[in-house]
């Protein structure tokens, strides 16, 4: 017990450290670069998140739980027959991403970082879920820490100290070197895990019948993640480049809150859930539910106060006029991520079930919703729009999830019980 409860707090330091060099890394490129840089810099993050969905297509949601049934000697044949996949995909998707530039959404001089970044990422990210699922939490936060942490600090401390390194190929070429460190520390963790099965050839029946599965699940995470990319698209067309560049900065201020609930709750928690109710323990479901919920509602409302208490003084610290004009977004981008944040709690008591037609009309649902709901409020809040739309979407979802859960859990496995 005392050597899980170290390794859970191991876990969230170095979670914790790559938070606080994300976000230092968020407010350091509003000091020292142009608005419409920040802006540039927070379309390319999130199409680059987004474009990671087709390349992996959501087939871990289908591997994590075949790893989990499975013998630890079988894993290397299933391993194997998803990079076949990966390689097919990269075949396909990659030559279409090119229309991100080719339409103009993103511009030319950044194609090259794209691509390149888009690869890296796809893989560290595919490593990373693959320690989490066998429980080798520890070593995938340092996977991710050099993915996300340690070259947000060296660029940051570089920009402070040499002012000609502020600019955006700087930081994109700090965030290439840290994610292909992080890639080869992801392989070696691999390697000496010992798997057998490589020999074995590509079960493509396999494959077919993961890909029948992950693709709804696919739809469903392509819709609710189509929300976080639409709304810097959509707010750049209503407010213009410069206000996006405080849009992406209230915005990567909120989803700290994600990272730090995906590294220190979720990723200990879900496995934990799976495996209960593989097992048809309703004590143990049940008792990782109550913890999923306590955990996360108490970090939500800790980071909301803490955030709300402190976005004055780091406005005012960025000396920017620009930036404290959009103060009025932030509340807005907080309440949609604490709503998104919330709905992960019946989010993962579905998916440890195997129910995943709730979740998947929800998300669908939502950018439904989203869109709707944004549309409606630019005719009156054009600036505001955004966020109000995020706001509604994501309350409906954590709603819809909620009565699902509630819905479709066998009594022994529900948290609340009449």
């Amino acid at each position: 017990m005392l050597a899980r409860n170290f390794l859970q707090l191991s876990n969230i330091a170095i979670r914790g450290l790559t938070l606080v060099s994300k976000f230092l890394l968020i407010f350091f490129l509003a000091r020292f670069l142009e608005p419409a840089e920040l802006g540039i810099y927070g379309l390319l993050a999130a199409t680059v998140g987004y474009s990671l969905y087709f390349l992996g297509f959501d087939f871990y949601t289908y591997s994590t739980r075949e790893l989990l049934k499975r013998e630890r000697h079988e894993w290397g044949a299933l391993l194997k027959a998803q990079g076949a996949l990966t390689l097919l995909l990269y075949v396909i998707f990659l030559p279409l991403l090119s229309l991100v530039f080719i339409k103009g959404m993103l511009p030319m001089k950044v194609v090259g970082w794209f691509f390149a970044l888009l690869i890296l990422e796809h893989l560290t990210q595919e490593l990373g879920r693959l320690l989490i699922a066998v429980s080798d939490q520890l070593f995938a936060s340092l996977v991710l820490f050099f993915r996300s942490g340690v070259w947000a600090v060296l660029i940051t401390g570089l920009m402070f100290v040499e002012p000609d390194t502020r600019n955006l190929d700087m930081v994109f070429g700090a965030w290439t070197l840290g994610s292909m460190t992080a890639l080869l520390l992801g392989i070696y963790r691999v390697k000496r895990m010992g798997l057998s099965g490589w020999r074995q050839d590509v079960d493509w029946s396999w494959i077919i019948k993961g890909l029948k599965v992950a693709s709804a699940l696919l739809i469903a995470t392509l819709a609710i993640r189509g929300s976080f990319t639409l709304d810097r698209y959509w707010f750049q067309a209503l407010a213009g480049l410069d206000a996006l560049g405080a849009y992406v900065l209230f915005m990567g201020v909120c989803m700290a809150l994600m990272s730090f609930l995906d590294a220190g709750v979720f990723a200990f928690i879900y496995p934990g859930l799976i495996s209960a109710y593989q097992r048809r323990d309703p004590v143990g479901f049940h008792q990782g539910i109550r913890k999923l919920l306590l955990q996360t509602v108490g970090l939500c409302g800790i980071f909301s106060v803490v955030a709300l208490v402190a976005i004055g003084p780091l406005l005012a610290w960025l000396g920017k006029p620009l930036y404290s004009d959009q103060r009025g977004l932030f509340v807005w981008i907080l309440l949609a991520t604490v709503f998104y944040a919330v709905s992960m709690i019946p989010h993962f008591g579905l998916y440890a079930q195997g129910r995943d037609k709730p979740i998947i009309h929800s998300h669908i649902a939502s950018l439904i919703i989203f869109i709707l709901a944004t549309w409606i409020f630019a005719q009156a809040w054009p600036v505001l729009a955004v966020p109000l739309g995020l706001c509604v979407s994501f309350f409906v979802v954590l709603c819809w999830k909620t009565w699902s859960f509630f819905r479709l859990t066998p009594a022994p496995y529900r948290l609340f019980q009449s």
